[in-house]
């Protein structure tokens, strides 16, 4: 096995470990709702709902994956011992729907320099986190990175990505605590364009108390970037934190109200059961999920790849 094939077997065993609550808590109870039931039926599919409901997927992505089987029993009879695969085979379509293709490297478009991506998220969600890990995958893949420190709002935030900046090896613009957060990104994005960067990524306050101000500032933060790039962001990254479960969605809903989200970030997979939120979101919003995070490691931000996400979910123990 050649070193990138030991790389992504590494990977998926991280993602593996990352997914293993959440496979639990959904195999077991979806495994005790069908002891002694033999097909596919009514009171299956009921069960199999109030299975999905109760691992966070939402109650309108469990309706909608409950319909479509509904459908294909309809058709064709099944047996209860089959319904893992079906219900499978029905995420993974549900995931192909809101995700572009599989992108297997932390690569950037050829014709955009630098691409600038903006991430916004409340407090406490693993934001900034983000921001320095995306930074190092950047880094390691031969990219020259600048960070904005645009959260002025929280004086933590601002040192917490500088020592991000430090320990990562990659500039961070900052003007302070309780500055104007569209002039620090204004500020990186020019520094960016000086240095010939190929990307610049750029924290933004993570208050959420009522839509119309963060509308505002949002708005204000990417018409100012635009002077210096006029298509600029390139990308909005919306980071949520995975095993909050329902409130994720909630905050979800609030951002993409607020400002256009082009892209997802879900953190904190490990150590909680509820990482079926996944499904939920992606599909209730239609926003790619591009990142996943699956341990506390700097190398443990993944590209979400869909295919691999349903298979570990569904990965049965070894005997």
């Amino acid at each position: 096995m050649g070193i990138f094939g030991i790389f992504n077997k590494k990977k998926k065993e991280k993602l593996d470990q990352g997914l293993e609550k959440t496979k639990k808590n959904f195999l077991s109870k979806l495994g005790k709702k069908l002891v002694g039931k033999s097909k596919v039926d009514d009171e299956v599919l009921d069960d199999l709902e109030e299975v999905l409901i109760s691992s966070d997927v939402g109650v309108d992505t469990t309706i909608k994956i409950i319909e479509r089987i509904e459908e294909r029993v309809k058709k064709e009879k099944f047996f209860a011992n089959e319904l893992d695969g079906i219900l499978k085979d029905e995420i993974a379509h549900l995931l192909a729907e809101s995700n572009q293709d599989n992108v297997e490297e932390f690569d950037l478009p050829k014709d955009t320099k630098p691409y600038v991506i903006m991430v916004v998220g409340v407090n406490g969600v693993g934001k900034t986190t983000t921001i320095g890990k995306l930074a190092n995958q950047f880094k390691l893949a031969g990219k020259e990175v600048v960070l904005g420190a645009a959260d002025t709002f929280r004086a933590a935030a601002v040192d917490q990505l500088k020592v991000w900046g430090e320990r990562v090896g990659v500039p961070v613009i900052e003007l302070g605590m309780n500055k104007d957060p569209a002039s620090v990104a204004f500020d990186a994005v020019e520094k960016g364009v000086e240095m010939n960067a190929d990307v610049v990524i750029v924290d933004t306050a993570g208050r959420l108390q009522t839509k119309v101000p963060l509308m505002n500032e949002l708005s204000k933060i990417k018409r100012v970037m635009s002077k210096v790039i006029p298509e600029a962001p390139h990308e909005v990254l919306l980071v949520l934190d995975g095993s909050t479960g329902q409130n994720a969605i909630s905050q979800a809903k609030a951002f993409t109200e607020a400002t256009e989200v082009t892209a997802l970030a879900i953190t904190k997979l490990d150590g909680t059961a509820k990482g079926g939120v996944v499904i939920g979101i992606s599909d209730q919003f239609k926003v790619p999920v591009k990142y996943i995070g699956v341990g506390e490691g700097i190398e443990d931000l993944q590209i979400f790849n869909k295919h691999e996400f349903v298979d570990s979910l569904f990965k049965k123990e070894e005997a």
